[in-house]
Protein backbone atom coordinates (compact mmCIF):
# COMPACT_ATOMS: atom_id res chain seq x y z
CA UNK A 1 0.00 0.00 0.00
CA UNK A 2 1.41 3.36 -1.07
CA UNK A 3 2.23 5.93 1.57
CA UNK A 4 1.37 9.61 1.25
CA UNK A 5 -1.69 8.59 -0.75
CA UNK A 6 -4.45 11.02 -1.72
CA UNK A 7 -8.12 10.11 -1.34
CA UNK A 8 -9.83 9.68 -4.71
CA UNK A 9 -13.34 11.01 -5.27
CA UNK A 10 -15.26 10.04 -8.40
CA UNK A 11 -18.48 11.22 -9.99
CA UNK A 12 -20.01 11.02 -13.44
CA UNK A 13 -19.88 14.80 -13.60
CA UNK A 14 -20.28 17.72 -11.24
CA UNK A 15 -22.63 16.36 -8.59
CA UNK A 16 -19.97 14.62 -6.55
CA UNK A 17 -18.49 18.03 -5.82
CA UNK A 18 -21.32 18.59 -3.32
CA UNK A 19 -20.16 15.48 -1.45
CA UNK A 20 -16.51 16.43 -1.84
CA UNK A 21 -17.23 19.86 -0.35
CA UNK A 22 -18.72 18.27 2.78
CA UNK A 23 -15.83 15.79 3.04
CA UNK A 24 -13.26 18.58 2.71
CA UNK A 25 -15.06 20.59 5.40
CA UNK A 26 -15.00 17.65 7.84
CA UNK A 27 -11.57 16.27 6.87
CA UNK A 28 -9.59 19.24 5.46
CA UNK A 29 -6.16 17.90 6.29
CA UNK A 30 -6.00 15.13 3.67
CA UNK A 31 -5.00 15.30 0.00
CA UNK A 32 -7.75 14.67 -2.56
CA UNK A 33 -8.04 13.97 -6.28
CA UNK A 34 -11.46 14.51 -7.85
CA UNK A 35 -12.45 12.99 -11.20
CA UNK A 36 -15.58 14.00 -13.09
CA UNK A 37 -16.41 11.88 -16.14
CA UNK A 38 -18.19 14.79 -17.80
CA UNK A 39 -17.55 13.62 -21.35
CA UNK A 40 -19.76 10.57 -20.72
CA UNK A 41 -22.32 11.96 -18.29
CA UNK A 42 -25.06 11.70 -17.26
CA UNK A 43 -24.82 8.07 -16.19
CA UNK A 44 -28.46 7.74 -15.15
CA UNK A 45 -29.82 6.19 -18.35
CA UNK A 46 -26.85 3.96 -19.22
CA UNK A 47 -26.92 0.18 -18.84
CA UNK A 48 -25.40 -1.67 -15.89
CA UNK A 49 -22.47 -2.89 -18.02
CA UNK A 50 -21.71 0.57 -19.39
CA UNK A 51 -21.80 2.24 -15.98
CA UNK A 52 -19.60 -0.50 -14.52
CA UNK A 53 -17.09 -0.09 -17.37
CA UNK A 54 -16.95 3.70 -17.10
CA UNK A 55 -16.71 3.65 -13.31
CA UNK A 56 -13.97 1.02 -13.23
CA UNK A 57 -11.92 2.95 -15.77
CA UNK A 58 -12.03 6.06 -13.61
CA UNK A 59 -11.35 4.14 -10.39
CA UNK A 60 -8.33 2.46 -11.98
CA UNK A 61 -7.06 5.86 -13.13
CA UNK A 62 -7.28 7.11 -9.54
CA UNK A 63 -5.41 4.00 -8.39
CA UNK A 64 -2.69 4.83 -10.94
CA UNK A 65 -2.36 8.25 -9.29
CA UNK A 66 -1.58 6.63 -5.96
CA UNK A 67 -5.02 6.51 -4.33
CA UNK A 68 -5.55 3.62 -1.91
CA UNK A 69 -9.10 4.74 -1.12
CA UNK A 70 -11.71 5.92 -3.64
CA UNK A 71 -15.16 7.30 -2.84
CA UNK A 72 -17.84 6.86 -5.49
CA UNK A 73 -19.62 10.17 -4.88
CA UNK A 74 -22.25 9.15 -7.41
CA UNK A 75 -25.45 7.32 -6.59
CA UNK A 76 -25.75 5.71 -10.02
CA UNK A 77 -22.20 4.37 -9.92
CA UNK A 78 -22.70 3.24 -6.31
CA UNK A 79 -25.89 1.44 -7.32
CA UNK A 80 -24.67 -0.22 -10.50
CA UNK A 81 -20.89 -0.64 -10.21
CA UNK A 82 -19.72 -0.60 -6.59
CA UNK A 83 -20.58 -4.15 -5.59
CA UNK A 84 -18.95 -5.69 -8.67
CA UNK A 85 -15.81 -3.63 -8.16
CA UNK A 86 -15.65 -4.58 -4.48
CA UNK A 87 -16.33 -8.27 -4.98
CA UNK A 88 -14.58 -8.92 -8.31
CA UNK A 89 -11.95 -6.36 -9.21
CA UNK A 90 -10.42 -5.43 -5.86
CA UNK A 91 -9.69 -8.99 -4.65
CA UNK A 92 -8.32 -10.04 -8.03
CA UNK A 93 -6.23 -7.01 -8.97
CA UNK A 94 -6.11 -4.48 -6.13
CA UNK A 95 -6.27 -6.32 -2.79
CA UNK A 96 -4.82 -3.38 -0.87
CA UNK A 97 -7.26 -0.82 -2.28
CA UNK A 98 -10.70 0.21 -1.04
CA UNK A 99 -13.71 1.65 -2.88
CA UNK A 100 -16.68 3.04 -0.94
CA UNK A 101 -20.05 4.40 -2.08
CA UNK A 102 -22.76 6.77 -0.89
CA UNK A 103 -25.76 4.45 -0.58
CA UNK A 104 -24.83 2.35 2.43
CA UNK A 105 -23.80 5.28 4.68
CA UNK A 106 -27.15 6.91 3.99
CA UNK A 107 -29.14 3.70 4.52
CA UNK A 108 -27.43 3.13 7.88
CA UNK A 109 -28.77 6.36 9.40
CA UNK A 110 -32.03 7.00 7.54
CA UNK A 111 -34.14 6.00 10.54
CA UNK A 112 -32.95 9.14 12.36
CA UNK A 113 -34.84 11.34 9.91
CA UNK A 114 -38.31 9.78 9.81
CA UNK A 115 -40.99 9.52 12.47
CA UNK A 116 -43.63 7.94 10.27
CA UNK A 117 -41.18 5.25 9.03
CA UNK A 118 -42.12 6.28 5.51
CA UNK A 119 -39.61 7.96 3.21
CA UNK A 120 -39.36 9.09 -0.38
CA UNK A 121 -36.29 8.61 -2.55
CA UNK A 122 -35.69 10.86 -5.56
CA UNK A 123 -32.94 9.84 -7.96
CA UNK A 124 -31.91 9.17 -11.50
CA UNK A 125 -33.66 6.48 -13.47
CA UNK A 126 -30.62 4.23 -13.05
CA UNK A 127 -30.54 4.57 -9.28
CA UNK A 128 -34.28 4.06 -8.90
CA UNK A 129 -34.42 1.06 -11.25
CA UNK A 130 -31.52 -0.60 -9.44
CA UNK A 131 -33.66 -0.83 -6.27
CA UNK A 132 -30.44 -0.30 -4.31
CA UNK A 133 -31.97 2.00 -1.70
CA UNK A 134 -34.91 -0.33 -1.15
CA UNK A 135 -32.54 -3.24 -0.58
CA UNK A 136 -30.03 -1.41 1.61
CA UNK A 137 -32.61 0.33 3.79
CA UNK A 138 -34.52 -2.92 4.24
CA UNK A 139 -31.34 -4.61 5.52
CA UNK A 140 -31.04 -2.13 8.37
CA UNK A 141 -34.67 -1.08 8.91
CA UNK A 142 -37.19 -3.58 7.51
CA UNK A 143 -40.06 -1.57 9.01
CA UNK A 144 -39.34 1.55 6.94
CA UNK A 145 -41.47 1.97 3.82
CA UNK A 146 -39.64 3.39 0.81
CA UNK A 147 -41.32 5.11 -2.14
CA UNK A 148 -39.19 6.07 -5.13
CA UNK A 149 -39.44 8.64 -7.91
CA UNK A 150 -37.07 8.96 -10.86
CA UNK A 151 -36.34 12.52 -12.00
CA UNK A 152 -34.68 12.20 -15.43
CA UNK A 153 -34.86 15.91 -16.27
CA UNK A 154 -33.18 17.24 -13.15
CA UNK A 155 -29.53 16.44 -13.92
CA UNK A 156 -29.64 17.94 -17.44
CA UNK A 157 -31.29 21.07 -16.06
CA UNK A 158 -28.68 21.42 -13.34
CA UNK A 159 -25.68 20.71 -15.56
CA UNK A 160 -26.92 23.31 -18.04
CA UNK A 161 -27.38 25.80 -15.18
CA UNK A 162 -31.10 26.08 -15.90
CA UNK A 163 -32.35 24.67 -12.61
CA UNK A 164 -33.13 28.01 -11.00
CA UNK A 165 -34.93 29.37 -14.05
CA UNK A 166 -38.74 29.48 -14.19
CA UNK A 167 -38.70 26.98 -17.06
CA UNK A 168 -37.41 24.30 -14.68
CA UNK A 169 -40.32 24.71 -12.26
CA UNK A 170 -42.65 22.43 -14.21
CA UNK A 171 -40.28 19.45 -14.01
CA UNK A 172 -39.42 20.06 -10.37
CA UNK A 173 -43.07 20.28 -9.37
CA UNK A 174 -44.06 17.30 -11.53
CA UNK A 175 -41.65 14.87 -9.90
CA UNK A 176 -42.39 16.10 -6.37
CA UNK A 177 -46.13 15.68 -6.95
CA UNK A 178 -45.56 12.21 -8.41
CA UNK A 179 -43.62 11.14 -5.31
CA UNK A 180 -46.13 12.52 -2.80
CA UNK A 181 -49.04 10.94 -4.67
CA UNK A 182 -47.62 7.54 -3.72
CA UNK A 183 -48.11 8.05 0.02
CA UNK A 184 -49.38 10.79 2.32
CA UNK A 185 -47.24 9.37 5.15
CA UNK A 186 -43.89 10.43 3.68
CA UNK A 187 -42.08 12.70 6.15
CA UNK A 188 -38.53 12.43 4.79
CA UNK A 189 -37.35 12.89 1.21
CA UNK A 190 -33.87 11.62 0.37
CA UNK A 191 -32.14 13.34 -2.54
CA UNK A 192 -30.43 10.25 -3.95
CA UNK A 193 -28.40 12.15 -6.51
CA UNK A 194 -25.51 14.42 -5.60
CA UNK A 195 -26.72 17.04 -8.10
CA UNK A 196 -30.04 17.55 -6.37
CA UNK A 197 -28.89 19.68 -3.39
CA UNK A 198 -28.72 22.57 -5.84
CA UNK A 199 -32.52 22.34 -6.04
CA UNK A 200 -33.00 22.73 -2.28
CA UNK A 201 -34.41 26.28 -2.40
CA UNK A 202 -37.16 25.22 -4.79
CA UNK A 203 -37.78 21.87 -3.09
CA UNK A 204 -38.22 23.54 0.30
CA UNK A 205 -40.83 25.81 -1.25
CA UNK A 206 -42.72 22.83 -2.70
CA UNK A 207 -42.67 20.26 0.09
CA UNK A 208 -44.60 20.85 3.34
CA UNK A 209 -42.54 22.07 6.29
CA UNK A 210 -42.93 18.77 8.16
CA UNK A 211 -40.97 16.92 5.48
CA UNK A 212 -37.24 16.67 6.06
CA UNK A 213 -35.29 16.99 2.82
CA UNK A 214 -32.08 15.03 3.16
CA UNK A 215 -28.96 15.50 1.02
CA UNK A 216 -26.04 13.16 1.41
CA UNK A 217 -22.90 15.27 1.70
CA UNK A 218 -22.70 15.60 5.49
CA UNK A 219 -23.78 11.98 6.01
CA UNK A 220 -21.06 10.64 3.71
CA UNK A 221 -18.45 12.94 5.28
CA UNK A 222 -19.26 11.73 8.80
CA UNK A 223 -19.25 8.13 7.60
CA UNK A 224 -15.82 8.56 6.00
CA UNK A 225 -14.41 10.09 9.17
CA UNK A 226 -15.70 7.11 11.15
CA UNK A 227 -14.30 4.69 8.55
CA UNK A 228 -10.83 6.19 8.79
CA UNK A 229 -10.93 6.08 12.59
CA UNK A 230 -11.77 2.37 12.39
CA UNK A 231 -9.27 1.52 9.62
CA UNK A 232 -5.93 2.85 10.75
CA UNK A 233 -4.16 0.72 8.13
CA UNK A 234 -5.74 2.99 5.52
CA UNK A 235 -5.66 6.26 7.43
CA UNK A 236 -1.99 6.11 8.41
CA UNK A 237 -0.94 6.02 4.75
CA UNK A 238 -2.89 9.09 3.67
CA UNK A 239 -1.13 12.30 2.64
CA UNK A 240 -1.88 15.31 4.84
CA UNK A 241 -0.98 18.41 2.88
CA UNK A 242 -4.50 19.71 2.29
CA UNK A 243 -3.89 19.46 -1.46
CA UNK A 244 -6.82 19.22 -3.88
CA UNK A 245 -6.63 18.33 -7.58
CA UNK A 246 -9.49 18.23 -10.07
CA UNK A 247 -9.70 16.32 -13.33
CA UNK A 248 -12.39 15.99 -15.98
CA UNK A 249 -12.80 13.78 -19.03
CA UNK A 250 -14.55 16.73 -20.68
CA UNK A 251 -13.44 20.28 -21.39
CA UNK A 252 -11.56 21.72 -18.39
CA UNK A 253 -12.73 25.27 -19.16
CA UNK A 254 -16.36 24.14 -19.22
CA UNK A 255 -15.80 22.17 -16.01
CA UNK A 256 -14.33 25.20 -14.25
CA UNK A 257 -17.23 27.39 -15.35
CA UNK A 258 -19.80 25.05 -13.83
CA UNK A 259 -17.94 23.48 -10.93
CA UNK A 260 -18.00 26.51 -8.65
CA UNK A 261 -21.81 26.22 -8.51
CA UNK A 262 -21.41 22.80 -6.89
CA UNK A 263 -18.23 23.29 -4.85
CA UNK A 264 -18.76 26.85 -3.70
CA UNK A 265 -15.39 28.17 -4.85
CA UNK A 266 -13.46 28.67 -8.07
CA UNK A 267 -11.67 25.57 -9.35
CA UNK A 268 -8.99 24.86 -11.94
CA UNK A 269 -9.33 21.39 -13.49
CA UNK A 270 -6.99 19.42 -15.71
CA UNK A 271 -7.87 17.15 -18.61
CA UNK A 272 -8.12 13.49 -17.64
CA UNK A 273 -5.50 11.56 -19.55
Amino acid sequence: MLRNAPIGIFDSGYGGLTVFKSIADVLPEYDYIYVGDNARSPYGDHSFDTIYKYTLECVEWLFSKGCNLVILACNTASAKALRTIQQKDLPAKYPGKRVLGVIRPTAEVIDQYTRSKTIGVMGTRGTVNSQSYLLEIHKFFPDIKVFQQSCPMWVPLIENNQHMQRGADFFIQEYCDALMSQSTDIDCVLLACTHYPLLLPKLKAIFPDYIEILSQGEIVARSLKDYLERHKEIEQNLARNGARSFYTSGDPAAFDAQASIFFGEKLCAEKLG
